[in-house]
């Protein structure tokens, strides 16, 4: 009987140690706590509330946030996002410099890679000018489902075109499939493994739409911007 309480409180200083060593990493390491709250808290989460995270977001904001006013919008998911559960948004404290280098090229014609929620899609076209217009690539059809009732409800659809399938087979279209004549900014904000590939894309293919613009991709670092077209030595920073 006592070695059976013996082995019974070993087992749980064990599953306590590692608890607490598990805790310890998601504070300490970027890597751990993207695999707790990604993986582990989200797939507990999804199965408990029989709906995924992005599908929270969106019935939160469709019941705190004020209908047509895109500032409401992106202050709801932020709020969201801080208190409830993290989510791959840019957020208010880069959001900030996504606003300023839109403002300063003043995009006709912008692109966004990866449209997740909405969020970056609703930022960006709330501070486009009458005639201007943004082109947003999702892959997942959850999120662009999503993504779309979260810029109707934001009032900004009729400066949005979004556009669902890969961006690798989509960037190679945007002349002839979509009629895109010129892009002004670039946003690259979807898988890091596609930043690379998917700007060398546009720089290839595209050459001819991007004659004075810019790129920015949102990395861990921030974001960070770079002339494109005619500067062939213009690199991401990683």
């Amino acid at each position: 009987m006592l070695e059976s309480s013996s082995v019974l409180l070993f087992i749980v200083f064990v599953l306590l140690f590692i608890s607490l060593l598990f805790v310890v990493l998601i504070r300490k390491n970027g890597t751990a706590a993207l695999i707790w709250h990604e993986i582990i808290k989200e797939k507990i989460t999804n199965f408990i509330m029989n709906q995924s995270k992005e599908r929270r977001i969106l019935n939160f904001v469709l019941q705190n946030a004020v209908r047509g006013d895109p500032c409401s919008v992106m202050e709801t998911i932020d709020k969201y996002c801080s208190e409830k559960e993290w989510a791959m948004n840019v957020g208010d404290v880069k959001g900030v410099i996504l606003d300023k280098t839109v403002e300063e090229i003043n995009p006709k014609v912008a692109l966004e890679l990866g449209t997740y929620c909405g969020y970056s899609a609703v930022r960006i076209a709330r501070l486009l000018k009458a005639g201007a217009c943004l082109l947003t690539v999702e892959f997942n059809p959850e999120f662009a489902a999503i993504a779309k009732q979260m810029i109707e409800f934001a009032g900004v659809q009729d400066k949005v075109k979004l556009l669902e399938g890969p961006s690798e087979v989509i960037i190679p279209q945007l002349k002839k499939k979509y009629e895109v004549d010129t892009l002004d900014f670039v946003f690259v904000d979807h898988w890091k493994d596609r930043y690379a590939p998917d700007t060398i894309l546009l720089q290839v293919l595209c050459r001819s739409l991007l004659p004075a613009g810019q790129i920015s991709n949102q990395l861990t670092h921030g974001i960070t911007t770079w002339k494109s077209g005619r500067d062939t030595t213009a690199q991401p920073y990683y």
